[in-house]
């Protein structure tokens, strides 16, 4: 077992568990898993059926069923992937080489493979979040090189691409209803064979991997919403893996199946400043000052979480000694002065079901927000079916978890998609041109140190509208079988199984 991950080869609510509920391959069973399978509990059911321009992407990268181009190394720089090696060629251009890769439905890996899935990720009706803040041009050289242009100067091109996102599937994913299906047309070590709504998916060994023959011979996978269901699974032994284990139930695990993992996700309190309550800016301000994130540590996850600095943690390592003091707030209205702006209107706050510790830490802050004279009315459901009302602005509040280098391994990308007046995962609907300014400033550095700085002062300008509110900064519990070898415990949550993973 690694506490690492490593440089990927592969990039990319059920009720009460019941025995013989998870998949086993087309006409598998038991024995069949028992022969070399993983089984695998995951816990966010797909929104879009894995497309990758939605939050589903991640699934095809954590079962290693799509790749990029690049691939996010262990060091955090991009790694080769399908292609084999790339140049600068000026301050906008990019020329790739290509390796030699076979889709899974037979048809070869080409320049125009990646020209077609480039211009559909830019057509999309809902861009993904990593191409937020800038658009992509492909040309195909020859069959073996492509030549990626930028409007704007993109020192971190190489890693955008390593999105899971961006993976490049055959021409045969791409619907002309502009649906997009990973099921057979990926490139990675492991094929998706088929998929159950929002329940199962059964992949098999894609014998024709570039990068070698996996060690399993497939993956059965059962999305189990509830987090104490997704523990009782491995402690029953119908399942080998398990994500995302809640703090609550994590000691109950036997040790040699709990694994802790640093994690670059934070938890925060976003506002909507768009409209209702907390597009005023006095109301925000009264808001971060009631919650209290530090409380949250130890009643609600169990210790498994640092209070929050800012948006990024200590597995950020560069962010602490590079952080920069927040100045301009509005004045925080008082709780006379909350109740008399809000005139009895109903903070409605949100979260969902898929990470356990957020319903309760929902009952927290809103008793500290009540204490600050707000009256608030809870909304928890499970994350799918509330992911278009976040993103039309339907909600006054969101706790809200998220990997802030999930997109890129670059966090200008993750500031640009969630805080940007055009970004397109902006649930705080935030229209602030100091914080665009910050946040393009960042993304036109090459330097990185300079670079880093220039995220935290982008940081800053963030937290100065109280937009968001951090509250902590997560360590993540993977459950794990002793029978299973090679998982990767990856802090950004991109990697999960790849070619060496495998039952002993």
């Amino acid at each position: 077992m690694r506490t690492t991950f490593r440089p990927l080869l592969a990039a990319l609510a059920v009720t009460p568990l019941l025995a013989g509920c998870f998949a086993t391959g087309e006409g598998g069973s038991s024995q069949e898993a028992s022969a070399g399978r993983l089984r695998v509990a995951l816990a966010v059911p797909p929104a879009q059926a894995l497309s990758p321009y939605s939050n589903d992407a991640t699934v095809l990268s954590k079962l290693s069923v799509a790749e990029g181009l690049t691939a996010l190394g262990e060091d955090g720089a991009a790694a080769p992937a399908l292609a084999s090696s790339w140049m600068r060629k000026d301050a906008t251009t990019w020329v790739f080489e290509l390796r030699k890769a076979t889709f899974q439905d037979g048809t070869e890996f080409t320049a125009e493979s990646v020209v077609n899935a480039l211009d559909h990720a830019n057509a999309a009706k809902t861009k993904p979040r990593v191409l937020s803040d800038v658009t992509l041009t492909a040309t195909a050289d020859d069959a073996d090189t492509v030549t990626i242009s930028t409007k704007n100067p993109d020192p971190v091109l190489p890693l955008r691409l390593a999105s899971p996102a961006l993976a490049i599937l055959s021409a045969k994913a791409y619907a002309a209803d502009a649906t997009v299906s990973p099921v057979g047309t990926g490139t990675g070590p492991f094929r998706i064979t088929k998929l159950t709504g929002k329940t199962e998916v059964t992949l098999d060994r894609f014998d024709g991997y570039w990068g070698g023959r996996a060690k399993a011979a497939g993956i059965d996978v059962t999305w189990i919403a509830d987090g104490t269901a997704r523990a009782n699974a491995l402690r029953s032994g119908e399942v080998d893996i398990a994500e995302w284990i809640p703090t609550a139930q994590a000691k109950l695990l036997d040790p040699a199946t709990r694994h802790e993992v640093p994690s670059v996700r934070t938890d925060s309190l976003i506002l909507n400043t768009r409209g209702g309550v907390f597009a005023d800016p006095a109301l925000r301000g009264a808001a971060r000052q009631a919650v209290n994130g530090s409380a949250l540590v130890d009643s609600v996850f169990g210790g498994y979480a640092d209070p929050a600095q800012g948006l990024f943690g200590p597995a950020v390592a560069w962010a602490a000694g590079k952080r920069v003091e927040v100045t301009g707030r509005a004045q925080a209205a008082t709780p006379a002065q909350v109740r008399s702006k809000t005139r009895g209107r109903t903070v409605r706050l949100a979260t969902y079901t898929n990470r356990a510790e957020l319903p309760e830490a929902a009952s927290v802050l809103q008793q500290q927000l009540e204490k600050a004279g707000f009256t608030v009315r809870q909304d928890v459901r499970e994350y799918t079916q509330m992911e278009a009302d976040l993103l039309a602005g339907r909600y006054d509040a969101l706790v809200f978890s998220r990997v802030t280098l999930l997109d890129t391994g670059d966090a200008v990308a993750y500031l640009a998609s969630d805080f940007t007046s055009t970004g397109v995962y902006n649930i705080a609907g935030l229209k602030d041109a100091k914080v665009d300014q910050a946040i393009a400033t960042a993304a036109t550095e090459a330097d990185s140190a300079k670079r880093q700085q220039d995220i935290m002062r982008a940081e800053a300008e963030i937290l100065r509208t109280d937009a968001v509110v951090p509250l902590v900064h997560e360590k993540v519990v993977q459950g794990v079988s002793p029978d299973v070898e090679g998982v990767l415990l990856d802090p950004r949550e991109r990697s999960l199984i790849d070619i060496d993973t495998h039952l002993k």
